[in-house]
């Protein structure tokens, strides 16, 4: 396949960025997306040029952090796959592909298409943890009797790999898929009780003072994250929050 690709260039988060033109040859459709950026990289490399900077590590689709606004979508055309799993067979030759990073202002660009998202981080150190008993009279979790269903919807909540799409793909730029999942994962779970009324507290505040903004429940974030993160964890951050709130 020979393709056009429109990339955002831009040197740091001061500095003004731009669209800017590439033409890519003999692009085969088993390539995945980052392999294709890789070949044009290394054109670029040999023509002297800067390559374009993109995230990427296990390019397996389990990290998340190959992440990238393909056509307007995050992650690109297909569903419940990571830019690194995108195949180029969901393009045809003569496309033209519009290339950016995501785009919230909790995610500042770090240079070209890679932008920080450590304010997630923040997110999760602020009350994604359990307490464990350490005192040598700890109880094995394989003891404690739970039911199937939250069993399996915790493990469902676990699976956020904490990409951004959802920030990506939503109009407010919300964090409340991420979050949710955060939460979720430990309220349904004995073991997240005991800091259950702090968590949902500590983190929704976090969520909030890192500038990401409210859920705008037209569903486009539980369509476009590749793991099928269920609404439904945002509903149950709310009750949660509220008995939190409550409980003051």
């Amino acid at each position: 396949m020979n393709l056009t690709l429109k990339i955002w260039r831009q040197k740091d988060a001061k500095s003004q960025g731009k669209i800017v033109d590439y033409q890519v040859k003999g692009i085969e459709g088993d390539m995945s997306f980052l392999e294709m950026l890789d070949v044009l990289n290394e054109q670029l490399i040999n023509k002297g040029e800067d390559p374009v900077v993109f995230d990427h590590d296990c390019r397996e689709g389990i990290c998340g952090a190959c992440s990238l606004q393909i056509n307007g979508e995050p992650h690109g055309p297909d569903r419940l796959v990571t830019t690194c799993q995108l195949h180029m067979r969901k393009f045809k030759d003569g496309d033209t592909i519009y290339i950016e990073p995501f785009r919230a202002k909790a995610f500042p660009v770090v240079k070209d298409l890679m932008v920080d998202r450590s304010s997630f981080e923040r997110i999760q150190q602020s009350g994604g943890y359990i307490s464990v008993n350490t005192s040598g009279n700890t109880q094995d979790a394989n003891a404690i009797p739970i039911p199937k269903k939250d069993a399996d919807e915790a493990m469902d909540a676990a699976t956020c790999i904490g990409c951004g799409a959802c920030v990506a793909a939503c109009k407010n730029a919300s964090a409340m898929l991420f979050t949710s999942a955060k939460v979720s994962q430990f309220a349904l779970l004995p073991q997240g009780q005991v800091e259950a009324t702090e968590r949902v507290l500590a983190m929704v505040n976090q969520m909030d003072e890192e500038g990401f903004g409210n859920c705008t429940n037209t569903g486009a974030c539980e369509i476009e994250c590749p793991k099928g993160i269920s609404l439904e964890n945002i509903a149950r951050m709310n009750r949660e929050y509220l008995k939190a709130s409550t409980k003051g």
